[in-house]
């Protein structure tokens, strides 16, 4: 990064330092902030798209829909995190190359032998002569969906919880005034259930930030795994010019999560203020009193 670090053995001290923390691993280690940032501005969204989906599912009056939607949250809320984490995403993989290899493989074999599956090098997914990058991009939107999947299933029992405790009075009212059931659930549910649905989201929010360091076991070079890699003395390929370190690099993970922690409370502060203006809720009651 410096001239100066040209020469490693001319140098010491505070510079051998600034060499060493703007060396190309550490510049990596940096970029991994940002992939941490970037999967959960991604996941939010997306847990939130699939819980609504199952929480509207889940109360819906269709038989069907009713069942898959409580299948959805009962099953994928009932496996621990880290076995979904590890099979779903082999399975997932294996599901996109096995319905690529249909169209691409020339004989469209089965897959498997005995316990190992195999696809023509066509069907792998990236190809094996793809860059990097897209090797990289594939992990990150396996550990996207795996991570709305399962999180999406939390956000589902918090919405139909939400949604259960929107006083039924309002909804009999609405329906009084010659609302449809579309028009009582976009105008009178919706709207009101947040306030009573951001408590566990906020939980939920929290978790999905402390969950992050799940990207090292789906293969993906993230912040925990720069921290061990480059805080060691030394790696199976590498022999690093300084004792074990890793205590202070997962200090500053520490830091780094305890910020988030922080910003993230004073955020879901203000959005709790807003959403409780107004509602005959303890909050809402608070506010109004205050106001008078």
């Amino acid at each position: 990064m410096f001239s100066i670090c040209a020469d490693p053995k001319s140098i010491e001290g505070f510079q051998w330092l600034a060499c060493y923390l703007t060396s190309g691993k550490h510049i990596d280690f940096y970029w991994s902030f940002l992939t941490v940032l970037s999967l959960v501005a991604i996941t939010a969204p997306c847990a939130m798209a699939f819980g609504f989906g199952g929480a509207t599912a889940a109360r819906s009056q269709f038989w069907p829909a009713r069942m898959l939607g409580k299948v959805y949250v009962a099953m994928v809320r009932g496996v621990p995190d880290i076995v979904f984490f590890l099979f779903f995403v082999i399975a997932l993989d294996q599901g996109i190359e096995y319905a690529k290899s249909l169209m691409v493989c020339p004989d469209g074999a089965w897959p498997w032998q005995g316990l190992e599956f195999r696809v023509c090098q066509e069907a792998k997914v990236p190809l094996a002569k793809s860059d990097a990058f897209w090797h990289d991009a594939y992990g990150f939107f396996l550990a996207v969906v795996t991570f709305s999947i399962v999180f999406g299933a939390f956000v589902a029992n918090v919405l139909f919880g939400a949604m259960q405790a929107v006083p039924r009075a309002q909804l009999e009212t609405a329906e009084a005034y010659g609302m449809s059931q579309r028009q009582v659930f976009r105008r009178i549910l919706v709207p009101q259930m947040w306030v009573y649905a951001l408590p566990g989201l906020s939980n939920l929010w929290m978790i999905l930030l402390k969950a992050t360091p799940l990207l090292f076991l789906l293969g993906i070079e993230d912040i925990v795994y720069y921290a061990r890699e480059l805080g060691g003395s030394k790696t199976q390929a590498y022999e690093y010019p300084h004792p074990d370190w890793r205590l202070w690099y997962f200090l500053a993970l520490l830091c780094f999560y305890l910020l988030m922690t922080k910003l993230s409370e004073g955020v879901l502060g203000r959005l709790s203020a807003r959403l409780s203006k107004g509602q005959a809720t303890a909050a809402g009651e608070a506010m109004r009193k205050a106001a008078v």
